[in-house]
């Protein structure tokens, strides 16, 4: 029987399961189920509890004005970011604590107390100030992963100014683009920055976008180093540019937090990987801090003796909540690293977590799968033992990966955290609690305590697989898309009720209740009336000895409707033959079924990704369909497309 288009088939079974160790559920902050009921029977009151242990300059009386799809959470209260990030941790011993650990990619290194990161963030709040930036305005942030570019974020916090971080590998277009629909006034940028040894050229890309809006007045530009703007060429304005080091000089490094409601924004960040204008997200103060605050400490189990390190980008939403707001309001010490993870050698981040003990890693399933493809040789030459929890972010992690992840990099001991959440969401929603919960590779398991997560059809009936949906608010969702308010109800509220957000992601529940994100529900794959997710049939391939990573994507077929098209990459030492592509296809045929037989198998040494990670299928489509490659300004490496396109011409 063909199964209706508006449910997946569950082609792909994992059994393996994993309890958390005793000795780390003994001390872990969730230990017992218990302490979730409080949740489950009052969610608002529960995440009150939460908001409370923020310091509120006004306190809040009423939790949650629900109008969908409008939520204003805690919005009778008043508080400010930066203090709970910065400030209130000054009376007590985290005062002289470490905050942030630095180093960049050519090895220079940078350490910031809670003290010193009040004096920097402090003193910039206070050149903004003396530009004219004021409550409300939006300051755009095009920084390369240096210490300034968290400062930028909470000076602009401190002063109620709404920040706009743009990840420093965009194009000068993709900027100006953000740079206009936010009406940004204030631009924060560098001389250049770091990647792969080369030097990104981020004040020359910041000139070429301002030729193409006039909303600018002011530029602050970072001295990254002392050959950088030499290197870049960098050119100052005059009576529009200042050093940022000038502009604070002299600055007092007195501050007084702006008091703001719950309710005014914090940030706009623009959504990425998509064509036509740019999507910006907005996020609250009050609510989205509540939420950063209550998932890091729970998610990632955050202990003062931590030293955690997310190996996101601050121009992602991954590095706003998880590297700066989140961490810092629970009081952590933060790794920050600038460059690439096989720069000048493939056992850079195994370096770094030795050298300076980190004890919490979360990281990309497409960082995971290349550390597979180039061997477990790199990570064994370094000491992780001090590492005791692991984490995954950005897309469906394969099994095969995360059992690799497990062994080589957690030694078979450090529970892993696979969490599903999106920009638009602002903070994990689906995730395992690692002092409770049994994990399963490649299930994000549940949702985490006070958010009401389920699956439903077309009609908006309750299935097993179908369209991941939320039926309740949460405090860090969206509060809206910039300037948009028509987009905002017809992209995430209009597919059922006005009152349950739409993902845009498929997914499947097993029998425990653990969903199972099954990928975009644009990326999935319709063969002979069959709806497979691309995760599954990727996670078939990876899980043969030959495969690295792997993308699927569904090319017409006169006789399927879609015929399966995948491309692989092979790990190192792997040679690449016809005997592999028979064997490839027929693994995932024994695997999965042969309904998920691939057509054609191209192998490649790189996959089109976003520079946050994630794979642009989207691109890999245009390829196996002949057409017109779309837009490509995300990418990374947008050569990458144009030499897969000419071998997949020449080899179909």
């Amino acid at each position: 029987m063909t199964p209706p288009e508006n449910t997946f088939d569950d082609l792909l079974t994992e059994e393996r399961t994993f309890d958390p160790p005793e000795e780390f559920r003994a001390k872990a902050h969730v230990r017992d189920p218990e302490q979730l009921e409080r949740a489950k029977s009052d969610p608002e009151g529960w995440w009150a509890e939460w908001a409370r242990q923020l310091d509120w300059f006004k306190p809040f009386h009423e939790v949650l004005d629900w109008q969908p799809p409008r939520a204003r959470w805690f919005h009778d209260g008043e508080l400010n970011v930066a203090h709970n990030c910065i400030d209130r941790h000054l009376d007590g011993p985290k005062r002289n604590k470490a905050a942030l650990i630095w180093e960049g990619e050519p090895g220079d290194t940078r350490t910031y107390t809670y003290w010193d990161l009040h004096r920097e963030v402090s003193r910039l709040a206070n050149g903004l100030r003396s530009l004219g930036v004021e409550r409300g305005d939006r300051v755009a942030i095009y920084l390369p992963m240096i210490p300034e570019a968290a400062f930028s974020m909470l000076a602009c916090a401190r002063i109620g100014a709404i920040h706009s971080v743009v990840f420093g590998g965009f194009s000068p277009e993709s900027l100006a683009d953000r740079i206009d629909d936010a009406d940004a006034r204030v631009l924060i940028t560098a001389d250049g920055g770091y990647r792969r040894g080369n030097v990104v050229p981020l004040k020359r890309n910041a000139d070429e976008a301002l030729e193409r809006t006039d909303r600018v007045e002011k530029v602050v530009v970072v001295a990254r180093g002392w050959n950088v703007s030499r290197t870049t060429g960098t050119r100052m304005v005059p009576d529009r540019d200042v050093w940022y080091h000038d502009l604070v000089e002299d600055q007092s490094a007195d501050c007084p937090a702006e008091s703001m409601n719950a309710e005014d924004p914090l940030f706009v960040l623009y959504t990425s990987g998509t064509t036509g204008r740019p999507k910006g997200i907005v996020h609250s103060t009050g609510g989205y801090l509540t939420q950063a605050m209550a998932t890091t400490r729970w998610v990632f189990d955050l202990r003062d003796e931590d030293v955690y390190w997310c190996t996101a980008d601050v121009g992602w939403i991954t590095g706003h909540t998880y590297i700066v707001y989140g961490p810092l309001a629970n009081g952590a010490t933060v790794v920050m690293y600038e460059g690439a993870p096989d720069f000048p050698r493939r056992n850079r981040f195994w370096e770094i977590c030795e050298k300076y003990g980190v004890t919490v890693f979360y990281t990309a399933p497409t960082a995971i799968r290349a550390f597979m493809g180039w061997g477990e040789e790199w990570p064994g030459r370094h000491d992780l033992s001090r590492l005791r929890l692991l984490g995954t972010v950005g897309e469906p992690i394969n099994p095969e990966a995360w059992m690799w992840y497990r062994e080589h990099i957690g030694g078979n001991r450090c529970p892993i955290v696979d969490t599903w959440w999106q920009t638009e969401t602002g903070s994990i929603l689906i995730t395992p609690l690692p002092g409770v919960t049994t994990t399963r590779p490649g299930t994000a398991t549940k949702p985490f305590p006070g958010i009401s997560a389920t699956l439903l059809n077309e009609g908006g009936e309750e299935v097993d697989s179908g369209y991941l949906a939320i039926t309740r608010p949460w405090p860090s969702m969206l509060r809206g898309i910039w300037g948009d308010d028509e987009r905002f109800r017809e992209t995430y509220w209009s597919k059922w009720d006005e009152g349950t957000y739409f993902a845009g992601d498929g997914a499947k529940r097993d029998a425990q209740g653990n969903f199972w994100i099954l990928g975009r529900v644009d990326d999935t794959l319709n063969v002979a009336g069959h709806r497979i997710g691309t995760m599954e049939v990727e996670s078939a391939l990876v899980e043969h000895p030959a495969v690295a990573e792997a993308a699927v994507v569904g090319r017409t077929d006169e006789l399927k409707g879609q015929a399966i098209a995948a491309f692989v990459t092979l790990r190192e030492g792997r040679p690449r033959s016809e005997e592999l592509v028979v064997a490839l296809k027929e693994h995932v045929a024994t695997k999965i079924g042969a309904i998920a037989r691939p057509a054609d198998i191209l192998f490649t040494s790189d996959l089109p990704k976003t520079r946050s990670g994630k794979i642009m299928r989207r691109l890999l489509r245009d390829i196996a369909e002949g057409k017109a490659l779309g837009d490509t300004t995300t990418l990374a490496d947008p050569a990458v497309v144009e030499r897969l396109k000419e071998r997949y011409e020449q080899e179909g």
